[in-house]
């Protein structure tokens, strides 16, 4: 996707215009000029800026409409960095959303822009994901580039519940960490190319849980259980009438 294409993209869902597309430009700005101080993003996605990361993040919100998840639902970002996609988020959406970032500079960062651009309803946490700890479970929980799949639903797991949806950006590597992951959680998993990238994809994740492990006295052959009912059957009917 080309600049001029993200830009049309943007457009064609409303956000490009008016206070939302001043929000999101203004927040492009700001990272742009931090960047020169600390290493927000990549210099070679500086010039790919909505493409690589505007568009990027905001096509996570077109799968939360579509997975019909409460308009005033929390999210949670987990590993938010630079901003994406939670200050995106919050540029185009006004229920909660909570960024958590463990990163000293990063934090600073993310409170000096919401507080910029009057996102009320955005809370930016400084803390590890698997200290963080909330009043409720989130209805959406997204995180893009914080950790390959097993280690994000192992360190974020009790902050959602089985309503919780989660949309996660991934990269060629999405159908291995499935793979992986799928001896230990339970889901439905649901894989969609990205808009931006022909080689990328946004992973939805419902109804997650923890597998049970089977205990080792659980995985007792069929046939030894059938033998054992036919050794009790046979020493029942050779018991003298009469006794029980």
């Amino acid at each position: 996707m080309t600049e001029e294409e993200a830009q049309a993209w943007l457009s064609d869902q409303g956000w490009w215009d008016g206070p939302t597309g001043d929000r999101l430009r203004t927040f492009v700005d700001l990272v742009l000029e931090e960047a020169d101080r600390q290493n927000l993003i990549s210099v070679g996605t500086k010039a790919s800026i909505w493409a690589r990361h505007i568009v990027d993040s905001a096509q996570l919100l077109t799968h939360a409409v579509s997975a019909q998840t409460p308009a005033d639902g929390l999210w949670l970002d987990l590993g938010t960095g630079a901003g994406f996609p939670g200050l995106v988020i919050g540029c185009l959406r006004e229920a909660p959303i909570r960024l958590v970032e463990v990163r000293p500079l990063r934090v600073t960062f993310l409170k000096r822009c919401a507080e910029s651009l009057g996102l009320d309803h955005v809370e930016v946490v400084q803390s590890k994901v698997e200290s963080a700890r909330f009043d409720r479970p989130a209805a959406i929980i997204s995180a893009r580039a914080y950790a390959p799949l097993d280690r994000l639903l192992t360190t974020a797991h009790h902050l959602a519940d089985e309503n919780t949806i989660w949309l996660l950006p991934k990269g060629r590597s999405s159908e291995k960490e499935l793979e992986i992951v799928r001896p230990d959680w339970q889901a439905v998993f649901h894989v969609e190319q990205s808009v931006t990238d022909a080689e990328s994809a946004i992973l939805t994740v419902r109804q997650l849980k923890k597998r049970v492990p089977v205990r080792a006295t659980d995985k007792k052959p069929v046939s030894s259980r059938r033998n054992g009912k036919r050794r009790k059957a046979a020493a029942t009917s050779a018991r003298p009438k009469g006794q029980s």
